[in-house]
This record gives structure tokens, C-alpha cells and sequence, in this order.
């Protein structure tokens, strides 16, 4: 035998390893290396690796429904999206004979449905979010402390749109307080449901506050969070 076959002696020459064989072990010594390299990263490296990339977008919102301390469900496809801010596209409640007389036509070319339509805390009229909320990850916050990544995932089979916040985050931590919003349809089937029975007296709301009951209509309050970002 050889000096140079002692020297690279594993078990037996390496010149008689099979080409296959000599592949597969340094495969797994760069495997080694990297796995290495890997477990020296501290845990903040490791989670910034893996956490998706955002682009910002002008501002964009959600209303939200359910339990505000809940940091996950199984209904976004109850939440909506306004892809434009809907406050400066409303319409002020003294303006609501204005717009009928408009055929419901807002200046800003959306249409009320006087069976379904949207207050926000100042007393406008708002036009509807887009249903149900697109699956994907966003970037929310309430403007406050907390910045979370919402994610959003398809519709399975049932109906059901699961979602999550990570950073521990709860629907109340990025709702937006001073943001105001309620989806008014007829208390009863058949009845009438008119933005002409509310009264701009109970505006504005205060940040929090439950919004105002308008007669003859049944009541939705959302949660507002505000989309900085989208992955």
C-alpha cells in the first residue's frame, strides 16, 4: 500500500471510493458547515431570515370583526378592505338628500345602497369595503405602539378564512381607536333602513365608543386597522 493511499485511508484507499460516494461526503461536510453556521446565529438574526418583505402602499384599512383580545380566528371573509381612505370619499348625513337626489352617486363615483350602507364617526356616509378581505400577509398597526403582520389565508372549502397577527399582537392592539365605523341593514326583513333616520346630533363619536343606532336598522361595529404594507 502506498504513503499516499495511508494518507487518505478511511476504511480503505480513497482512490478505490466509488465517485457517487466521494460526492455524497463532502456534500454532507458542506451540509455540516452550513448547519453550523446556522445554530451560531442568535434567535433575532434567525427570525429577521425568514420574516417576509414588505413594500409600503398608501394607506390602506380593514374592518375587523371579533373578539378584540383575540390574536387569531376563522372569519376574514367577514373582514373588508377600503384599498383608498373612505373618510374624505364620504358623504355628510346633511348631504344624504343631495346624494339621492344624485340616483346615490357620490362625488367620489361610488354607490350607496340604502340597504347596506357604512357611518364613520364624524357622521359621513362611507362607501362600502371590498368582501371578502384578500388572502395575504399585511402589515397593521392602530397607530399606537404595536406593529404587527396580519396573515390572511385562502378561503377553504366551508366558507372559512382563517387569520392570524404574530407579535403577539391582538385585534384591540392594531385597531386604530379614533377610527370609528359601523354597517347599518334593515333591523327586519323587508323593512327600511335609511341613513335619513340618523341623527347627526350623536356625532362625533369619541375614540372607543360604540356607534350611534340609527331606527329601523340593525348595527354592525368593526374594528379599523390601518395597512402600512403589503409582503
Amino acid at each position: 500500500m502506498s504513503a499516499e493511499q495511508q494518507q487518505d485511508l478511511c476504511g480503505r484507499a480513497k482512490s478505490d471510493q466509488p465517485a457517487a460516494e466521494r460526492v455524497s461526503r463532502r456534500d454532507l461536510l458542506v451540509a455540516g458547515t452550513a448547519a453550523a453556521a446556522t445554530l451560531m446565529l442568535s434567535p433575532g438574526v434567525l427570525a429577521q431570515s425568514t420574516r417576509p418583505r414588505f413594500r409600503r402602499i398608501p394607506t390602506q384599512y380593514i374592518a375587523a370583526l371579533g373578539d378584540p383580545q383575540a390574536h387569531s380566528g376563522s372569519n376574514a371573509q367577514e373582514w373588508g378592505l377600503w384599498r383608498k381612505d373612505p373618510g374624505p370619499r364620504g358623504v355628510d348625513l346633511d348631504d344624504y338628500d343631495r346624494l339621492q337626489a344624485n340616483g346615490g352617486v357620490a362625488p367620489a363615483r361610488w354607490i350607496l345602497d340604502n340597504q347596506d350602507w357604512w357611518l364613520e364617526e364624524h357622521g359621513l356616509i362611507m362607501e362600502q369595503p371590498e368582501f371578502p378581505l384578500p388572502a395575504g400577509l399585511y402589515l397593521v398597526t392602530g397607530d399606537r405602539a404595536t406593529q404587527a403582520v396580519l396573515t390572511v389565508h385562502p378561503m377553504a372549502g366551508d366558507g372559512t378564512q382563517n387569520w392570524e397577527l404574530d407579535n403577539d399582537a391582538s385585534i384591540y392592539d392594531v385597531t386604530h381607536l379614533r377610527c370609528r365605523s359601523a354597517r347599518y341593514t334593515p333591523a327586519t326583513s323587508g323593512g327600511s333602513c335609511s341613513p335619513a333616520q340618523a341623527r347627526k346630533s350623536d356625532f362625533p363619536v369619541r375614540p372607543g365608543a360604540v356607534m350611534p343606532g340609527v331606527d329601523g336598522c340593525k348595527q354592525q361595529d368593526y374594528s379599523v386597522l390601518i395597512v402600512r404594507g403589503v409582503a
